[in-house]
């Protein structure tokens, strides 16, 4: 690797400290307390006058003053003044400290907790040792990174140097921890899928392929978990739930990302009813245990997840935005004729899709959807655009479904599940149909889960939720990328 001049003044000074017994990366830390330990703790650690050992990187700028000094140290849990003084240290260990360590650099130290004059916590430093030399120097301007591109591609620098980066994955954990809580106080149990899958399946979109070699089997990275989740529901569990990536091979922007995080969840005896039931108590839950409270801002609107939850029609709510019954013209050529004379392909830039289902869609994401910035319930689709979901028994042509909206985001998916293994059966050949008039999203055909079906499968309800979008919404973040640790971003010229 070639080192660039800054580069190379760090590695100068390792050598130099290496040269003199120094080990720049030692395997082991003496500390007894994490920086958060000793500063929940401070006064009585103090009083006792009690050595003790933190570490933890230094950051901001060294201060030499003559005799004395100061930096400040970060282990991830806190963040402490360490004060040096040229009597304490010895003339050896002050000079390291002044000439041989830098900023980013990870030490441990040994002292005493004080407060200075000024009343700042900090530890009076008696040793000193370097735990990890930074031969990265910080970005030039210590208050952050702020490309937004290079923080995605360097992931660990932008948490180093912004802590509420660090926040909003502290806040991601415990959102995630919280909905598994809630699902286990219910009964639920937790449960594991395939991840390659020989047919993928559970929602509309298009997948990533890949083979295995030993096998010559093509196979596909899942897109969903439910197929398989609803098979233990067959198998006899009364409630199970997974939570874990799914892939899908489709376009990137503010609220999708290739690679992402679901929960799905399915009850048996249950239906799309319940399922709004438990979406509006388990949100609430995450809520309260992330933010405190069950109201939180997103982007300049407060947001309250208390339930009720408004529930509004799918086709009602498209014909309030646009004029159109979509039911009122049930093929795509007249839909279309309909959208062209209303002129709301040319209002809105309204595209032509390559079904019926996916036309209606459209309207409904384009007119519909960024309005919804409420918790709002989204019910009854056409069956058409609902391949695993329980027709409505009083509203042909619909079914028992409901997705999830907040912050003008789909956040969840439910149905009533479809338990009729004949009508599963012509709801895939009529996909597989969609499919070859330009569907390239539609479902696959799914013989053992049909077969799966035909033991008999109880009334069950069944619920998908976005951790990602979830997460964006409670620590108000802009985009889906700032909730991903690691998300896949476009290779660089040249790379």
């Amino acid at each position: 690797m070639e080192l660039n001049e800054l580069q190379h003044q760090r590695l100068q000074k390792l050598e130099r400290l290496q040269a003199v017994g120094q080990e720049g990366f030692p395997s082991t830390s003496q500390r007894t307390h994490t920086i958060g330990a000793a500063l929940a703790d401070f006064d009585a650690l103090a009083d006792a006058a009690a050595p003790l050992t933190l570490a933890g990187r230094i950051i901001g700028a060294r201060r030499v003053m003559g005799k004395l000094a100061f930096a400040h140290i970060n282990d991830g849990t806190g963040e402490l003044q360490i004060w040096l003084s040229r009597g304490d240290l010895g003339d050896l260990l002050f000079d390291r400290f002044a000439d041989e360590l830098d900023t980013f650099d990870i030490v441990e130290v040994h002292g005493t907790l004080r407060r200075t004059k000024r009343g700042e916590a900090s530890i009076f430093v008696q040793d000193l040792r370097l735990l990890a030399k930074a031969l990265n120097p910080p970005p030039e301007k210590w208050e952050g990174l702020r490309d937004v591109e290079e923080r995605l591609r360097q992931r660990y620098l932008d948490l180093i140097v912004n802590e509420d980066r660090r926040e909003v994955f502290r806040k991601r954990a415990l959102a995630i921890s919280s909905m598994r809580g809630y699902l286990d106080g219910r009964g639920f149990v937790e449960v594991e899928t395939p991840v390659l899958q020989p047919i993928y399946g559970g929602a509309a979109a298009r997948p990533f392929i890949t083979h295995h070699n030993q096998l010559d089997q093509q196979l596909y990275l899942r897109i969903a978990t439910e197929l398989y989740l609803k098979r233990l529901i067959v198998g006899g569990f009364p409630g199970v739930y997974e939570i874990g990536k799914n892939f899908r091979n489709e376009g990137v922007d503010r609220s999708h990302n290739t690679e992402f995080t679901m929960m799905e969840c399915y009850l048996a005896y249950a239906d799309y009813n319940d399922m709004m039931q438990l979406t509006e108590a388990m949100f609430r839950h995450i809520a309260l245990a992330v933010t405190g409270g069950p109201a939180v801002t997103y982007q300049g609107q407060v947001i309250d997840f208390a339930p009720a939850w408004q529930r509004i029609g799918l086709i009602e709510s498209i014909a309030e935005q646009t004029g159109l019954n979509v039911l009122a013209h049930p093929d795509l050529d007249d839909l279309w004729s309909q959208i062209t004379t209303a002129n709301l392909h040319h209002r809105s830039k309204v595209e032509r899709k390559a079904t019926w289902a996916k036309q209606v869609d459209e309207l409904f994401s384009t007119f519909v959807e960024p309005l919804l910035i409420q918790p709002t319930f989204v019910i009854d689709y056409p069956v058409e655009l609902s391949p695993l979901a329980k027709r409505h028994p009083t509203r042909p042509g619909l079914t028992e479904r409901f997705e999830a909206f907040v912050g003008g985001m789909e956040l969840g998916n439910a149905f009533s599940e479809l338990n009729d293994p004949l009508d599963q059966e012509q709801r895939f050949l009529e996909q597989g149909r969609a499919y070859t008039a330009g569907d390239d999203e539609a479902h696959q055909m799914d013989t053992d889960y049909i077969n799966a079906l035909m033991y008999a499968m109880p009334p069950t309800g069944g619920l998908g939720v976005g951790i990602d979008r979830l997460v964006m919404v409670l620590t108000d973040q802009p985009t889906i990328r700032e909730v991903i640790l690691f998300p896949h971003l476009r290779s660089r010229e040249g790379h």
